[in-house]
């Protein structure tokens, strides 16, 4: 979904999905982080692969025409910092900081094979979060719910807990998914349906004010989502809305997953409370489609994320390891959320 040609990155406008496939050709900074900030290019492990080839991007133009290092370094500051919640972002260009001075090919080349890792790391969340839900819940198929778009688009290949999903799917261990459509962008339903029907999983699309009711009623076996920063003590930030359906888990006794790559976890941020909240345009809740949904002059809060407490987590699934809460859940029946095998 996101890669390098010529001399540019080369990444798949998910603004246009699902009813248009379109290739951006991203041949500037200000292409990138435009491209970035509109959320052409999007999703925690897609964003590492932005960062990394971003900054092959910069150098190249630094070549080019004779950038100054400090320009150069404030032309990565600006790419690291487009999405500042999204600790991948700045994870691909750090990565890359090492290289830089070896000029533009050897920075390609180190990029490139970052954008491979994670790839390879999206199969390996995948495999090791679906045999952790396939032992939870150990014979029949499982009904799971999901927020955001966590899939291919989002994480190369695989993804993360879309990626999950999709490994339960080849074991013929999915009956279906419950799809929140996140609000105010849709990523729910215009890019995680689009993927599920890709792969002929079966789904159902809910307003994101339904999902704690659902879950209430019994029926969801998990809950998967992915997250955008893992803060030192296990709270994290995730597409706005991620809380409610956490604690909506937590009264219905379902297991909550958070599925991860390693370059999310940031062990520089203590906690929640520290971990900074990208505030987007009223418009995104004002308007849908550029058409207005509210009186003129209303005014809106749109945090693009909020921050779920550790203690509401069952475990967080990396491509290294599971991290199993203490008190985290037990084996459950199929179809019968909430209530505990024994």
């Amino acid at each position: 979904m996101i890669g390098w040609r010529g001399d540019a990155v080369v990444a798949l406008d998910q603004t246009r999905l699902p009813h248009e496939v379109t290739t951006l050709t991203l041949a500037t900074v200000d292409e990138l982080v435009d491209a970035i900030r509109g959320l052409a290019v999007r999703g925690a492990p897609v964003l590492g692969a932005a960062g990394a080839l971003g900054t092959a991007l910069a150098v190249h133009r630094a070549e080019q025409h004779g950038w100054t290092a400090s320009r150069l370094a404030g032309q990565l500051d600006r790419i690291r910092e487009a999405r500042p919640t999204a600790a991948d972002l700045a994870a691909g260009v750090t990565a890359m900081e090492p290289v830089v001075h070896r000029g533009a090919r050897a920075v390609e080349a180190a990029a490139r094979s970052y954008t491979e890792g994670i790839a390879a790391a999206g199969r390996r969340i995948a495999e090791r979060g679906a045999d952790y839900l396939a032992g939870l819940c150990r014979s029949g198929t499982l009904s799971l719910h999901t927020h955001c778009n966590t899939g291919a688009l989002a994480g190369i290949e695989w993804g993360t807990a879309l990626g999950v999903v999709r490994a339960l799917h080849t074991r013929g261990r999915v009956r279906q998914v419950i799809v929140d459509e996140t609000r105010p962008l849709l990523q729910g339903s215009r890019l995680t349906c689009w993927e599920l029907e890709q792969w002929g999983v079966d789904y159902r699309l809910v307003c994101d004010g339904a999902a704690p009711y659902l879950l209430a009623r019994g029926g969801v076996d998990a809950v998967v989502v992915g997250a955008d920063r893992v803060a030192a003590n296990g709270d994290f930030a995730n597409k706005i809305g991620t809380f409610g359906l956490a604690l909506a888990a937590r009264h219905a006794g379902v297991p909550f997953v958070v599925a991860a790559p390693e370059s999310t976890l940031d062990p520089g941020v203590p906690d929640g409370a520290a971990i900074p909240v990208e505030q987007r345009s009223e418009r995104e809740v004002t308007h849908v489609a550029d058409v207005s949904v509210a009186p003129a002059g209303a005014r809106a809060i749109n945090p693009a994320f909020d921050v779920t407490p550790a203690e509401l987590v069952s475990a967080l699934v990396t491509e290294r390891r599971l991290i199993v809460a203490p008190s985290g859940p037990a084996a459950v029946v199929p179809g019968r959320a909430g209530r505990r095998a024994v």
